[in-house]
């Protein structure tokens, strides 16, 4: 799984769209699923707008998970893109990008939540990094 650092430079990367509200793009239909689109289901991915680094989907589909537990703000967080692993609630983890359910507000390139590591449900999934 990408760092929370990793997920978030994914997400902004780029000259252009580092500074767009969502994954490539000002406007979330162009490149992300969400409540108002999704039609209440998942969809398969690369159907919308790549972001300017060519990836897919990391604005709304599914939310994806990070490495990194979870802390409320980023003090003390480690400045080199690692994982956050220490301190923090160990059984609770970063997760990123909204999902086919999420209003526009949490599909931002910016919000981040939190859940368990051992829920399931089908508007959770992760992507590989390496």
């Amino acid at each position: 799984l990408p760092t929370e650092a990793e997920w978030e430079y994914a997400a902004r990367g780029g000259v252009v769209s580092r500074k767009t509200k969502f994954a490539g793009s000002d406007h979330l239909d162009e490149v992300g699923w969400y409540g108002n689109n999704s039609g209440s289901k998942a969809q398969s991915v690369m159907q919308k707008k790549s972001n300017e680094l060519g990836l897919y989907d990391m604005s709304g589909n599914v939310w994806e998970w990070c490495q990194d537990v979870w802390h409320g703000n980023y003090k003390d967080a480690p400045i080199d893109g690692s994982a956050w692993m220490s301190s923090g609630k160990q059984n609770i983890y970063v997760v990123r990008g909204g999902s086919w359910v999420s209003s526009s507000g949490y599909c931002r390139g910016a919000y981040r939540i939190k859940s368990f590591a051992d829920i399931r449900d089908d508007n959770f999934g992760f992507r590989l990094a390496r």
